[in-house]
């Protein structure tokens, strides 16, 4: 077989040219590509349980990642679910802050 690359002549089973180093066929019939796996996305969601507000700030960081080609759509939905857990978290601490604040000033006067 001929390198679509350079036309030199290489091994039939060869799956890189070994004058100009492209991949031949066999190589991008025979490697499916794998999708990265999304870090943040999972560190996130498990950080939306413990501290809302960072772990909102990384879901969202997470979820554009997921947008990434590399990324192929992983972890968006782990993203999402971190987002609304986070969301709900963070309304429950301002609440509690609020009711706090409004106490001290009852407690005060």
């Amino acid at each position: 077989m001929f390198c679509k690359n350079c036309g030199k002549e290489i091994d039939d089973s060869a799956v890189v040219c070994p004058n100009c180093g492209v991949a031949t066929e066999k190589m991008a019939a025979s490697a499916p590509v794998q999708p990265m796996s999304n870090t943040l996305a999972t560190v996130g969601f498990i950080l939306s349980f413990f501290f809302s507000v960072i772990g909102l700030i990384v879901c969202i960081m997470g979820l554009k990642r997921s947008k990434e080609p590399a990324y192929a759509g992983n972890g968006k939905t782990l993203a999402i679910a971190g987002i609304i857990i986070s969301s709900i978290g963070t309304v429950f601490y301002v609440i509690y802050l609020c009711i706090i604040i409004a106490g001290l000033g009852v407690a005060l006067a």
